[in-house]
């Protein structure tokens, strides 16, 4: 896997000129979403001599919106734009655009160059760094894609007061998730801040603690053989939960998701593995009381296990894998959950978070 760069600053467009004029691409394309097309892009636009003199490609927001059709309009705008095999993309907004945008800089002639500016905390801390990109597709989250790295990650803070408190809370989720994979003194230190109150400056250092936890671990597993599904802690119940969310046409924030799917699989980890249960339930209230809850009978269940056996996490048709954890930091891959195990774990979840 090629080398990303990693760029933790709040002077986005001094680096980002850099970047453009080291690549020398014949041309350069930004790709927004409507909401960073409004709140984010004319603040590069006016300190960015690049980005001024860029092709702008919009799409529109939202999760249900990172499919095939959005997918055709960029392929489509870089083609009617004269891009060659020699442009680059810009990738400038949340989750979404560095997925779909990755994707199709991956597959546009083969491989377009292409540089994230994750304008969320949780595309700071999740999407835009380790190199997979993708799209939904027939009701399932991420269901076609590849890995791709692009070629720089700009991380910064300075975009975070366009952020509403559900979206710092949704990038939060998978920070305290790189912290119960790290280690006991990352995992405190995330626990015992209060994400409404924590300044630009100290987010930067926390992000940058966060990411490299991600980038140490991408190093070492790129395409996810082994140690790179550590990274996927809370997410197999997570993504099920996004996907029923759907299902009934009222999605919720990916890093709620993730956030609600950390307690279920925290719950399995103290079934299969003794997570000590004192951390459990520290963990569970720290998410009720920031995340709430998300509403679940056992109605639901046959339903959430048949989207947890179309995570491609999966090795078969049949097991459902999660990654789960003995201690903090102590990290078990490929563990296998029977169903009545997970229908088990659902009932504890819905008395944690009071439903």
């Amino acid at each position: 896997m090629k080398h990303q760069d990693l760029i933790f600053s709040n002077d986005v467009a001094s680096h980002l000129d850099a970047l453009v004029e080291k690549y020398n691409p014949s041309k350069l394309f930004v790709l927004v979403d409507e909401n960073t097309s409004k709140h984010v892009l004319p603040m590069l636009v006016n300190e960015s001599k690049t980005v001024a003199n860029a092709t702008v490609i919009t799409i529109a927001a939202g999760d249900t919106n990172k499919d095939i059709e959005s997918l055709m309009h960029i392929w489509t705008q870089l083609v009617e734009g004269g891009a060659t095999r020699k442009s680059m993309l810009i990738n400038l907004g949340g989750g979404v655009v560095s997925d779909i945008g990755g994707f199709a800089g991956a597959t546009f002639k083969r491989g377009i160059r292409f540089v994230n500016i994750p304008t969320t905390l949780l595309s700071a801390v999740d999407a835009a760094v380790g190199g997979k990109t993708g799209i939904n597709f027939h009701g399932f989250k991420n269901e076609i894609g590849a890995f791709c790295e692009a070629e720089a990650v700009i991380i910064s803070t300075r975009f975070l007061e366009t952020l509403s408190s559900e979206e710092l809370l949704s990038g939060y989720a998978e920070m305290l998730k790189h912290g119960l994979i790290s280690n006991v003194d990352t995992y405190n230190r995330f626990l015992a801040k209060d994400v409404a109150n924590i300044d630009t400056d100290e987010m930067l250092q926390l992000l940058e603690e966060s990411v490299m936890v991600k980038k140490r671990i991408v190093e070492e597993d790129p395409t996810e053989k082994g140690i790179r599904r550590a990274l996927n802690l809370g997410h197999t119940a997570g993504h099920a939960f996004e996907s029923l969310a759907l299902q009934r046409k009222s999605p919720i924030p990916h890093g709620y998701a993730v956030a609600w799917g950390l307690v279920v699989e925290l719950i399995l980890s103290h079934m299969q593995l003794k997570f000590p249960s004192i951390e459990l339930t520290r963990l569970a209230t720290y998410i009720y009381e920031n995340y709430g809850a998300f509403h679940i009978t056992c109605d639901d269940y046959d339903a959430l296990i048949e989207f947890m056996r179309h995570d491609k996490k999966n090795d078969s048709a049949n097991a459902i894998n999660f990654t789960m954890l003995k201690q903090v930091g102590d990290i078990h891959i490929d563990c296998i959950a029977p169903e009545d195990d997970i229908k088990t774990a659902l009932d504890i979840y819905r008395d944690f978070m009071h439903i």
